[in-house]
C-alpha cells in the first residue's frame, strides 16, 4: 500500500489569545508534535456576528462571543509575525479569513494556501474575492449540503479546492462522522477530500478518514486543554497530536488497504468503526442540523430600519445569525437590496427577509 502520508493541520485559531509568546510556543510544540501546516484565525467581530448577537453555546459554556472576538483583534502586524515564527520553524502559516476586510489582510501575507471555515461556505462575496487570489482552497463542509457545496465550488473552481469534510459541534459525536461519505463526496464533487474533526478522541476519526481517502486531517491544537481559549476544550494537546501523528505514519506504512483495516479493527472494534463510517449519505449531522441556518450566513441589517427608507449598502451585512437574532436572506441576493424600500420597522441587527422590502414604485 505505502500510501501518501497524511498531511495534518493544526488548528491553532485563537489559541494564541492574541499574545505573540503564546503563539510562539503553540507553533513550536505543534512542529515537534508532527504537524505540518498551522492554521490561525484573522479576527474581526464586526464581519462575523452583530454586537446583539447574546451569548452562543461553546464547549467553555454560554459566552459572549461578540465581545469575546473584540478582545482578539490585533493589528495587521501581528499576524505577519504569526506567519515569520510559523515557517521559521519549517511549517506552513494558513489562516481563515472571516469577511472582506481580514481576507485583504491575508491576501497581504500572499499565503499558500486559504482555508474557508463551515459556516463561510455561504459566505458568496468572501468566496468571489478569495477565488481571484489564484491560490488552493480548503474548504470546510460542516453545517451544509450539497446544493450549498455546489454553489460554492461554481465560484471558487474544482481544480484548486480540497472539501475537508466536517461537522459543526464541538465537540463532535464520533457516531456523526459518517466517514463513507469521503469517496462519495469526492466522485460527486469532483475535489479532493479531507476531514476537519472536531471530535475529542485523536485516533478514531483521523485514521477511519485516512482508510477511506481523505489526503489532509485538521485538528484543534492547545498547549493544555484546560486552558481557556475559544477552542481549547476540544483541541489536542500535543502528547495526543504526537500519538495521532505516530499512529497515521504507521497505517501509511502498511502494503495492504488489508492489513490496515485489520489494524484498524484490532484498535476501535468493528461496531464503534461501523457507527463512525455511517451510511455514506451527505446530510446534516445530527449534532449540526438544528444550527442550519443559523451559524452559516444570511443578510442582517445593521442598524435600526423604519418604513419609507430606502436600502442602501452599508445598511447590509452577510452575518452569522446565532441563536438570538433571526435569519436573513440567503447571501446571494445582496446585490438585489440596495435601492429596495423598508417595508416595516427592522431592528438593528435582525436578518432581512423580502416580507421587509417593497420594490420601487410599488
Amino acid at each position: 500500500m505505502n500510501r501518501k502520508r497524511m498531511e495534518l493541520i493544526a488548528e491553532i485559531g485563537t489559541a494564541h489569545q492574541g499574545d505573540l509568546g503564546r503563539a510562539e510556543k503553540l507553533i513550536r510544540q505543534a512542529g515537534r508534535a508532527g504537524a505540518d501546516c498551522l492554521k490561525f484565525q484573522i479576527v474581526l467581530a464586526r464581519e462575523i456576528l452583530h454586537p446583539d448577537t447574546g451569548l452562543v453555546e461553546l464547549p467553555g459554556g454560554a459566552t459572549p462571543l461578540y465581545e469575546v472576538f473584540q478582545s482578539l483583534e490585533r493589528e495587521d502586524s501581528f499576524y505577519s509575525d504569526l506567519k515569520s515564527m510559523t515557517e521559521a520553524e519549517g511549517l506552513e502559516f494558513l489562516a481563515t479569513p472571516f469577511g472582506l476586510e481580514s481576507a485583504a489582510l491575508l491576501r497581504e501575507l500572499s499565503p499558500r494556501r486559504v482555508k474557508i471555515a463551515s459556516p463561510e461556505v455561504n459566505h458568496l462575496p468572501l468566496l468571489r474575492d478569495v477565488s481571484s487570489w489564484g491560490v488552493p482552497v480548503l474548504l470546510s463542509s460542516g453545517v451544509s449540503l450539497l446544493g450549498d457545496l455546489e454553489e460554492a465550488l461554481d465560484i471558487l473552481g474544482r481544480e484548486s479546492t480540497t472539501i475537508l469534510h466536517c461537522v459543526t459541534s464541538y465537540p463532535a459525536p464520533e457516531e456523526d462522522y459518517n466517514l463513507n461519505l469521503l469517496p462519495h463526496l469526492s466522485g460527486l464533487m469532483g475535489v479532493p477530500v479531507g476531514v476537519s474533526d472536531h471530535t475529542l478522541d485523536p485516533l478514531l476519526i483521523p485514521s477511519l478518514a485516512f482508510m477511506k481517502g481523505a489526503g489532509i486531517l485538521e485538528k484543534h491544537f492547545t498547549l493544555d486543554r484546560k486552558d481557556p481559549g475559544l477552542d481549547d476544550p476540544i483541541a489536542l494537546d500535543p502528547g495526543d497530536f504526537r500519538k495521532m501523528r505516530d499512529f497515521l505514519d504507521k497505517l501509511a506504512d502498511f502494503d495492504s488497504s488489508a492489513k490496515v483495516l485489520k489494524s484498524l479493527q484490532e484498535t476501535f472494534g468493528t461496531d464503534r468503526m461501523q457507527s463512525a463510517l455511517g451510511r455514506g449519505v451527505k446530510t446534516l449531522a445530527d449534532s449540526e442540523r438544528q444550527n442550519y441556518g443559523l451559524t452559516n450566513r444570511s443578510i442582517h441589517v445593521t442598524r435600526e430600519l423604519h418604513p419609507g427608507m430606502v436600502l442602501k449598502q452599508e445598511d447590509l451585512a452577510v452575518l452569522r445569525t446565532e441563536k438570538i437574532l433571526h435569519p436573513g436572506l440567503h447571501p446571494r441576493y445582496l446585490e438585489l437590496l440596495p435601492g429596495k424600500i423598508v417595508k416595516r420597522f427592522i431592528p438593528s441587527g435582525e436578518g432581512l427577509v423580502w416580507e421587509d422590502v417593497l420594490e420601487k414604485g410599488d
